[in-house]
């Protein structure tokens, strides 16, 4: 179950027809690959910083935690830091199980973790020239508390 994190650019419909190839035991294959958004057309670029070590064997505990809870045959996390420009792929997740509710719920979990608990921190730079640190949202909290067991 492959947790990248990375600088790289990465091409989503390359990583899903890897992921999915050869698989006949699942029923589902769900993606999804989230992207740097401009909400009002200021934003220069974003920076994400980490810690390898850490941001790396925190995620990998969230999925096997999904993998446990819907018995998923396989997951891949991909997750850039460093500089990025409005457009450009941020971090995708790919679940696959028997059955569509295990493959959906666990991304929606997974996407969910790594937007409200993921060690990663993420700062704005306008075109302005402005910097600001982008602070967690309370409907990204919201939509983590859903999954407590």
């Amino acid at each position: 179950m492959p947790v990248r994190v990375q600088t790289e650019e990465f091409d989503p419909s390359e990583e899903i027809r890897g992921f999915g190839r050869g698989r006949t035991d699942v029923g589902a294959v769900v993606s999804f690959t989230g992207v740097v958004r401009d909400d009002d057309g200021t934003l220069d670029r974003m920076e994400i910083e980490h810690y390898p070590g850490m941001t790396q064997k925190a995620i990998e505990a969230m999925v096997d935690r999904a993998t446990e809870r819907w018995e998923l045959a396989d997951c891949l996390v991909i997750h850039r830091h460093g500089a990025m420009r409005p457009g450009d792929q941020i971090m995708m997740v790919a679940t696959a199980a028997k059955h569509r509710v295990a493959a959906f719920e666990a991304a929606e979990f997974l996407m969910d973790y790594l937007k409200s608990r993921a060690p990663f921190w993420k700062k704005e730079f306008t075109c302005a020239g402005k910097t600001s640190w982008v602070d967690a949202k309370v409907n990204d909290e919201e939509a983590l508390k859903r999954w407590e067991e």
